[in-house]
């Protein structure tokens, strides 16, 4: 029996839950409670169920019961994955305790910041997969036409790819860790689990390899790009930035190719966007949205979508986090790198930057009252910085391509482009052009959760390596002479970098989900 809006059974060997729970799913604009055997008859339900599975991407359920006002907290898509990226990295300082676990990699297998990215993500993808199935079932009874089946399937293939990935970052080891990436990954789950006969034969399912993993994504968001209608007009101003695209799935594919270290493959689905986005004249112009909608632009692709009742709540919402409770600032480490130029337009104050009693903090996520800023999943500057550092590393001869991307992310901030530019002789090798990639990639995406998959990533690379996870400034507030730029400040990094032979490098599978799946195997040293 096919479970709906209302309720869904989730598995103690998917989701790592001491007993099956049952969990409300709300719309963007809640509906009336449908009846279990109600959910695929009717093309508004349909509809109704795939907005149930967005907002589980936005809300989620964390460590709360289901009626509790006080319940998710954006695990993963709708702000955890900006403030768990940011934090496991050195461009950040934790301010509280809030994120101390995360950030001083303090963690265990029973922790809630990591417990919950897995619980919450695979819930995600549970839903993903009774979508798939249920959809399939409305298509084989005439209920909705197959185009548009095959619309909601895609972007159900998408949100499961995407999540796979995101927990693939955090309990297994990088692609290149073993030759063929062998090593162990986590489990691909692709059957909707709300039965006990279902939870039989998937509960003893075996981790997949990091490889397998890859290859499942890639092929989720191949049949995301062939099936998805929904915002994937041709015209700049018509995409739908706060669902899945066929543009979303193209993008995606450039950061899983950069990962898996498959440069021309970057390129290729790179060059799919072109004239379907392009970089705004204004850099801070993919942050401007609305209480009703997600950004709307020529650069944003994909963002999850928040409403003033539909979102992350205090304890888990980007603007309340990281502006309004100050529990998150940016670390001296990068606000001080001279590579950041002074008078770059990504640090002005009222605009990208918040000040408050002389400490910065970023302005990316401004509605404190309401809560309804977008969190940005994707965006084109990121396909364009990816398949400027895939030119660099294909080739020496490359250098030149990869100049003109990086400059047209980088260009657009600066007071002088003119003068202040990167020329071609200001990285005469690989190694160079791809370092200064990489540090714009800190500075453009700061505070939007991509440190963490770039750390994971450069584990032993050949050109711009990073053992483990770097130093970082002492927990609490920095001192306001840290951000004080031209001065004498020294910056002093107490908490000590962590080797990436550590067991703290990966996130240990949740206790709850070895109790109950301990043929997964914990992760080494855990």
């Amino acid at each position: 029996m096919k479970n709906l809006i209302k309720t869904i059974i989730l598995s103690v060997a998917v989701l790592g839950m001491s007993s099956c729970t049952e969990e409300k799913v709300l719309d963007l604009k809640p509906i009336n409670n449908i009846l279990d055997t109600d959910a695929f008859t009717t093309p508004a339900y349909i509809a109704a169920y795939m907005n149930g599975v967005y907002n589980a991407a936005a809300v989620g359920q964390y460590n709360a019961v289901p009626t509790s006002p006080n319940g998710g907290r954006g695990y993963i898509w709708g702000a955890a994955f900006v403030e768990q990226g940011e934090a496991r990295g050195e461009d950040v300082v934790n301010m509280a305790t809030f994120y101390e676990f995360t950030y001083r990699a303090t963690y265990d297998a029973t922790t809630a910041n990591n417990v919950y990215y897995w619980i919450d993500g695979y819930r995600l993808i549970n839903r993903c997969n009774l979508m798939i199935e249920g959809t399939n079932e409305a298509v084989a009874k005439g209920i909705i036409t197959k185009a548009v089946g095959d619309d909601y399937i895609g972007q159900a293939k998408f949100l499961r790819a995407i999540t796979h990935f995101e927990l693939l970052n955090y309990f297994a080891r990088p692609y290149n860790f073993t030759a063929g990436a062998t090593h162990p990954g986590l489990p691909y789950r692709e059957v909707g689990i709300n039965t006990s006969a279902e939870l039989a034969t998937e509960a003893g399912k075996p981790r997949n390899t990091v490889a397998e993993v890859y290859n499942k994504v890639i092929a989720d968001l191949n049949d995301a790009e062939a099936l998805i209608t929904t915002g994937s007009g041709t015209a700049l101003s018509g995409k739908v930035v706060g669902k899945a695209s066929k543009w979303a799935a193209i993008a995606f594919k450039t950061r899983v190719y950069l990962q898996k270290r498959d440069w021309a493959n970057v390129l290729v689905e790179g060059a799919k966007l072109n004239g379907a986005f392009a970089l705004t004249t204004d850099p801070y112009a993919p942050f401007v949205s609305t209480a009703t909608t997600a950004p709307s632009n020529t650069e944003s692709i994909f963002s999850i979508q928040h409403s003033a009742v539909s979102n992350p709540t205090v304890n888990g919402a980007l603007a309340p986090i990281l502006k309004d409770r100050a529990l998150v600032c940016i670390s001296p480490i990068l606000w001080r790198d001279p590579q950041w130029l002074a008078d770059d337009k990504r640090r002005e104050d009222g605009k990208f930057i918040y000040t408050a009693a002389g400490i910065k903090y970023t302005n990316k996520y401004y509605d404190v009252t309401n809560r309804t800023d977008a969190a940005p999943v994707i965006r084109y500057a990121e396909v364009v910085l990816n398949m400027a550092e895939a030119q660099a590393r294909l080739s020496v001869a490359n250098l030149p391509a990869a100049l003109t991307l990086l400059n047209s992310v980088r260009n657009r901030s600066l007071a002088s482009p003119g003068t202040q530019a990167y020329t071609a002789a200001s990285f005469t090798t690989q190694a160079s052009m791809v370092a200064a990639i990489l540090k714009e990639r800190r500075i453009e995406f700061l505070q939007e959760g991509r440190r963490w998959s770039d750390i994971h990533r450069l584990q032993g690379d050949d050109l711009a390596p990073i053992d483990g996870i770097p130093a970082k400034v002492a927990n609490a507030t920095p001192a306001v002479d840290a951000f004080v730029l031209g001065n004498s400040y020294v910056i002093a990094t107490p908490i000590a970098a962590i080797p990436g032979s550590d067991r703290r490098f990966l996130w240990p599978l949740p206790q709850l989900e070895m109790n109950t799946n301990p043929g997964l195997g914990q992760n080494t040293g855990w």
